[in-house]
């Protein structure tokens, strides 16, 4: 906490409660420290120098102080580097780097270190706070600046809303992205007073000055490489990749990976057993249906490289955690793949304290099958002048039946609309988890008003706005590295790892991967149909076919059958309830119409009605509740 103006006191128990809301993130310890207009608490999990390295940490005078979430991987370089400029270390940890990297470089600090992080550093001296997130946005950044002057930040939501002054109003603009994305992208969250941090960015605050400075310090930059083979590309992604996993395995507590079986993961598994002298910890998921299970592949893999592997088959109907899923994220947030993630980190969490991952391969080789069909609708879209294309696919897409039913070279609905459009708003379509046509119902007439006429896709515009580059692949791979990878998939694996108090970290994302990766050809990431080409090719001396060129899976549940299903019931008393009704947010005549038609199989409304469903629990379990988290680790 922070008072805006440098002249008040920080009310040292709101501080606590603050900090009791994520013990969860850190149950290990915890610490406060305040002084005149400023508090900072932090909860620890020990991973790097577990005897020291308690925080809020200091500088040798102790003007300078910080908290910080996540791991600075070159701390070691780092410090060799501060030290020979006459700064003095009191621990071996990562985040006394921070400090003595602020005392050296100032705002230029961030530029240093690679990682996943969230901190904050007061500098008395300077009468100065200044905050950062990593790049990719790994790790979460909550603020909000209060009535009263009083700025408050966090790792999760619900360390603000533990404070009786944060507005729990609900922001409209949100609720409208929500039904389109599945999740608030950043810099908003579902409170009108209440923002993410984006990823990239920094912040900095001055006693006296009542503005906030925001600032972005890294992009990706899509800047093509020098010409050069196939064969060196590949080369050069090995050793690359190879290099990036080994500076995220710094730990001094127990480490593994997560092993699903699919592309990623098998790569990450690959490249730590190469790099380890004993046997990787692994672990997996089963399902018990077939339909669903990937873990034969999982232990190919584990047997191919001897790996300690450990599966646990859970029942495909886990549809148990909707109320503790709605209390982990704070916010609406509809991707059903949450519960399989929160069991797979429970699953880790019996055995590692830190497991690695395979997320941020799909974003940074093509590997989603949108890509492909983004090229291909862009290709043609190209051929036809738009005085021609959006007239015409735009009648064919308004008129042309939505056809769930029908086989699938029928269902020409979303193609027309898609080729109606450009790429942004295209893209928007077809990501979106329930399309215009269908939110365009979903709100009562004064929540439209409040709306004045904002649409979610200006989100997708304003990103596509701001692309370092012209080529349409790279444009829909910068697009989802901005909404679809932090507030989505790094939302999930932060929110359901940190709830079993497991730190996950995500090699393919290191940040210098990620911008050698986005100079790569997109001829080379997506080959006719085939995406992630140049990442398999490369992985071919790694892995069997069987793993590299199946068709992708992901970590899916029956959901239309859960709510045809056991659920039936529940949607129905959830999405047709007194706290949906109450809102008044939505055309309750449509959400009938939705439920009848799901129920009798005319239409698959499953994504719909499951972002209801998680809506409603948000209501219940965080809107409503005046106590938000919880003082275990789950």
């Amino acid at each position: 906490m922070f008072d805006m103006s440098g002249k008040r006191q920080i009310d040292r128990q709101a501080l606590d409660r603050m900090n009791e809301t994520q013990f969860h993130r850190g149950p290990v310890e915890g610490g406060l420290y305040t002084e005149r207009a400023l508090g900072f608490g932090h909860r620890r999990l020990s991973i790097i120098d577990l005897a020291s390295g308690q925080q809020p940490l200091f500088n040798e005078d102790r003007s300078v102080v910080v908290v910080f979430n996540g791991e600075i991987y070159n701390f070691q370089s780092l410090m060799q580097e501060l030290i020979s400029l006459g700064h003095q270390f009191a621990t071996h940890c990562d985040t006394e780097v921070i400090v003595h990297a602020w005392e050296q470089w100032g705002e230029e600090c961030v530029q240093h270190f690679r990682g996943m992080f969230g901190f904050a550093v007061w500098d008395r001296n300077q009468q100065t706070l200044f905050m950062a997130r990593d790049r990719l946005g790994i790790k979460p950044f909550f603020y909000t600046l209060l009535p009263d002057g009083m700025f408050a930040f966090g790792s999760e939501l619900k360390s603000l809303l533990s404070l009786p002054a944060l507005s729990r109003e609900i922001e409209p603009r949100a609720v409208e992205d929500y039904f389109a994305f599945g999740y608030v992208p950043e810099p908003r969250t579902i409170f009108k007073n209440a923002y993410k941090l984006a990823p990239g960015h920094m912040m900095t605050i001055r006693v006296g000055d009542t503005s906030v400075k925001q600032t972005k310090y890294w992009d990706v930059p899509f800047t093509p490489h020098a010409p050069a083979s196939e064969q060196s590309i590949q080369e050069e992604l090995v050793e690359r990749f190879r290099e990036a996993v080994s500076s995220h395995l710094i730990a001094d507590v127990p480490l593994g990976g997560f092993l699903s079986g699919g592309v990623d993961s098998s790569a990450v598994v690959a490249m730590m057993a190469g790099l380890s002298s004993t046997p990787v910890n692994t672990c997996s998921i089963a399902f018990n249906d077939p339909k669903f299970d990937e873990s034969v592949f999982a232990t190919q893999v584990a047997n191919q490289y001897k790996t300690n592997h450990h599966t646990e088959t859970v029942d495909k109907d886990d549809y148990g955690l909707i109320d503790t899923l709605a209390s982990l994220y704070d916010e609406p947030y509809a991707d059903s793949s949450a519960i399989p993630t929160y069991r797979v980190c429970q699953l880790a969490r019996k055995r590692v304290t830190v497991a690695l991952s395979g997320d941020g391969g799909d974003e940074n080789f093509a590997g989603y099958r949108r890509h492909h069909h983004a090229l291909v609708t862009d290709r043609v879209r190209s051929a036809i002048p738009a005085a021609l294309r959006q007239p015409l696919f735009g009648l064919l897409g308004k008129y042309y039946p939505k056809a769930d039913w029908a086989p699938r070279m029928f269902r020409a609905k979303t193609t027309f609309e898609a080729l109606a459009n450009d790429l942004a708003p295209s893209y928007f379509q077809g990501v979106s988890i329930m399309p215009d046509r269908i939110r365009s119902r979903l709100f009562s007439d004064s929540f439209r008003r409040d709306l004045q006429g904002y649409h979610a896709v200006d989100v997708m515009l304003a990103h596509a706005a701001n692309a370092p580059t012209d080529d349409p692949l790279s444009i829909v791979q910068y697009l989802d590295m901005k909404t679809y990878l932090p507030g989505d998939i790094l939302t999930k694996v932060d929110r359901a790892s940190m709830a079993h108090a497991l730190e996950v970290r995500v090699p393919l994302l290191d940040h210098q991967f990620v911008e050698w990766a986005s100079g790569i050809p997109s001829s080379m990431k997506l080959r006719g149909a085939e995406g992630k080409y140049i990442f398999k090719k490369s992985m071919q001396p790694y892995l069997s076919d069987d793993i590299l060129y199946r068709p992708k899976m992901g970590f899916s549940i029956p959901l239309a059958n859960w709510l045809r299903g056991p659920l039936r019931q529940r949607v129905r008393d959830a999405v047709l309830g007194p706290t949906i009704a109450s809102i008044g947010i939505f055309d309750m005549t449509f959400l009938t119409e939705l439920v009848d038609y799901h129920e009798s199989g005319r239409r698959d409304n499953s994504a719909p009605l499951w972002s209801l469903l998680m809506f409603e629990a948000f209501l219940r379990n965080v809107l409503e509740n005046p106590h938000p988290g919880v003082r275990q680790a789950v």
